[in-house]
């Protein structure tokens, strides 16, 4: 079984027991968080019911493992033939890891 869910404005593939990094969630390490925005669900894999714009009563079940940042991010600009380049430390992108607990409809 597995879902196409909106997370946090992006659509993520989810099934149970995936580990995923999405931008940063308002929820505390440990706790369980529900995503209802599910676009489309497949429990057998053949067949598909796909929502306008959502699936009604179906739902993601995570949990947060974990928040973090990811590397920094480099900056360069360049300039052909005019003899400028620049290098910017850019920053850092907050995530928050969850794991899938179960899928439902």
């Amino acid at each position: 079984m597995f879902a196409f869910v909106d997370i946090a404005g992006f659509q993520e593939k989810v099934e149970k027991g995936m580990k995923l990094h999405v931008p940063l969630l308002d929820a505390k390490e440990g706790e369980t968080v529900m995503f209802d925005k599910v676009l489309l669900l497949s429990t057998d894999g053949s067949s598909a019911i796909i929502g306008k714009p959502y699936v009604a009563g179906a739902n993601v079940e995570a949990k947060v493992l974990r928040h973090g940042q990811d590397d920094k991010i480099v900056v360069r600009k360049f300039k052909r033939r005019k003899r400028y380049h620049k290098t910017l430390r850019g920053h850092r992108q907050q995530y928050t890891e969850i794991e899938i607990m179960g899928v439902s409809k």
